[in-house]
């Protein structure tokens, strides 16, 4: 079989043009960036729901979550794009809404994020590098608060601002673990305000988050306004709109709030638009590209990263507050050399060899590891919302294996198991998965609710995450998460949702403990407030906010050759 990139480069993309004037948009409603990607106009996202309205449309709306997965992931992003293939398929009108990948896993771990084999978004080099630029918007806007912000410091420092209450970071889009703390200002008063300072990566921001979270334009400059970027000495907030720098970062976002669409490898829409990290922050793409894709398909299946303890308890619990939309129904990924991994067979470390022993029939182990699948679609059963579990196929999967899985998805209360072949055959691969997912939109989440209510104090929680979506038996602060606590509860900040930040490779803080761990408590670190984006986040463990490169970064295979082509992305 062709590599992904191969295949992304035997495929001649349709004119974007065509693709959107299909959805309904309007020539003047759409900014080419070039013949294969383009931004679509917030307008047209108004136009469209209105008419959507007028004629009683609603598409249904899919999240698409997973098991926890290995370090290799699983194929959620490659089973999303095959699943929309499989939906258009059976004839049903289909969208896939994903995010665009940071250059820290394009170029550390993970490598590209466009999906695989014949399930892909492509321009898959475009897709996986700089796109139309939005990362580097964020980076930009992220990045002139904290100009502003030490500016102020070093010019007499008006508000008064404690340089010890600095809550800012700076941002890159790399992960490079060396300026994760640093020490800036130094030589002499012309450079600024001695002091130490944080880097995170550009998708933890929390502008990516806000960028992610709006609703119009005039939400962006709100909650851009409303950003905590320190605090005073007498213990109050200093907004971005005390420095006056909110309507000047807002200038620099103007075109990045606008959803990017591109197509899958069989020319169907796909909205590519914002990145955060599930394991940092609330790990979905933008509610704007959801809604432009709901006003104009039957069905919309949007990603939500990792884990369901992580992404898909983010998007029930963040972004479907801030949007106001239901979901359908729900789409659990998992994979057999995943559950044998979580069954104790085997290890998974990236840039090495797979274990042999991941390879080889092995029932038991897959048993022992639909633990973990089987606390996945509890996650996704709190919320009363119907899951179907996609089980990824492999060459190597034997069918005894993939019916100890299927056992496991009935008996956790999945309402089907279906195995798709999408990576090697496209939409065709997924046709029987796309029918069970249509099916079980059809009867709809009508139970649909949050975990807790918004008045709910923070600690409370955080408890009942950690209780009801991890399996712990309760939390335990250190003093820097009791003192934030106890702060954002007297700012005000109690009714805001909490955004985890915790490892993604286990149910629980610890990335060791696999399966579905048990008599464990969760330590809270620290906790950090996005007021603009609108939650606040723990972090669990030793969680950390800018990654690190492997000892084999998959930068290291990615080149130019002669003929100027990039080979080694994938």
């Amino acid at each position: 079989m062709q590599s992904s990139l191969e295949i992304a480069r035997s495929v001649r993309p349709r004119p974007i043009l065509d693709v959107a004037r299909e959805l309904g948009l309007h020539d003047d409603e759409v900014e080419l960036y070039g013949p294969a990607k383009a931004k679509v106009r917030l307008e047209a996202i108004d136009r469209l729901e209105t008419e959507a309205r007028h004629r009683g449309h609603r598409g249904r709306y899919v999240v698409v979550t997973a098991i926890t997965p290995t370090p290799l992931g699983e194929g959620k992003t490659t089973t999303t794009i095959g699943l929309v293939q499989g939906l258009n398929r059976i004839g049903r009108r289909a969208a896939v809404c994903i995010r665009q990948p940071s250059l820290g896993p394009v170029f550390g771990i993970k490598g590209g994020a466009a999906g695989g084999g014949y399930s892909q978004v492509i321009p898959m080099e475009d897709f996986n590098l700089h796109l139309t630029g939005d990362n580097h918007a964020v980076g930009a806007a992220h990045n002139l608060a904290a100009a502003f912000l030490d500016n102020s410091l070093t010019h007499g420092n008006p508000l008064d601002i404690d340089p010890l209450g600095v809550l800012w970071p700076r941002v890159v889009d790399i992960s490079d673990r060396a300026i994760r703390r640093t020490v800036i200002g130094l030589g002499g008063r012309e450079n600024g305000y001695p002091r130490e300072a944080e880097w995170q990566i550009t998708v933890a921001s929390e502008v990516m988050a806000v960028l992610a979270l709006a609703t119009d334009l005039r939400d962006l400059r709100r909650r851009l306004g409303r950003v905590v970027l320190a605090t005073t000495r007498s213990g109050g907030p200093v907004t971005a709109e005390d420095l006056h720098v909110a309507g000047a970062m807002t200038v620099l976002l103007r075109d990045a709030i606008k959803p990017n669409l591109l197509q899958t490898l069989e020319g169907g829409p796909a909205f590519v638009h914002c990145g955060p990290f599930a394991n940092i922050a609330h790990g979905n793409s933008s509610v704007l590209a959801d809604r432009l894709a709901l006003a104009t398909s039957d069905v919309v299946c949007t990603e939500a990263g990792f884990g369901a303890d992580l992404g898909a308890e983010k998007f029930f619990d963040i972004k479907c507050r801030a949007s106001g939309l239901r979901p359908d129904a729900a789409v659990l990924v998992t994979t057999v050399r995943a559950l044998k991994m979580h069954g104790g067979v085997g290890r998974v470390v990236a840039g090495k060899p797979l274990d042999p022993a991941l390879v080889e029939e092995n029932v038991e182990g897959v048993r022992r590891g639909a633990e973990n699948l089987a606390a996945q679609v509890d996650v996704v059963r709190l919320y009363d919302v119907p899951v179907v579990v996609a089980i990824n196929s492999f060459p190597t999967d034997t069918p005894a294996e993939v019916e100890a899985i299927r056992e496991a998805a009935l008996a956790a209360g999945a309402r089907d198991a279906i195995v798709s072949h999408h990576f090697e055959l496209g939409g065709a691969g997924a046709e029987s998965l796309a029918a069970a997912v249509w099916d079980a939109t059809s009867e709809g989440a009508p139970g649909f609710h949050f975990l807790y209510p918004d008045d709910l104090p923070l600690r409370e929680k955080i408890e009942t995450i950690a209780v009801r979506v991890y399996g712990a038996s309760g939390v335990d602060e250190l003093p820097a998460a009791t003192r934030a606590l106890d702060t954002y509860q007297s700012m005000g900040f109690g009714n805001l949702p909490v955004c985890m930040a915790k490892t993604h490779l286990s149910i629980s803080h610890d990335p060791g403990r696999k399966g579905r761990p048990r008599g464990f408590r969760v330590p809270i670190r620290d906790v950090r407030l996005s007021a603009g984006a609108g939650f606040v986040t723990p972090l669990l463990g030793e969680m950390r906010t800018m990654p690190g490169l492997p000892s084999h970064p998959a930068g290291e295979n990615i080149d130019i050759d002669e003929a100027g082509e990039i080979v080694g992305l994938f």
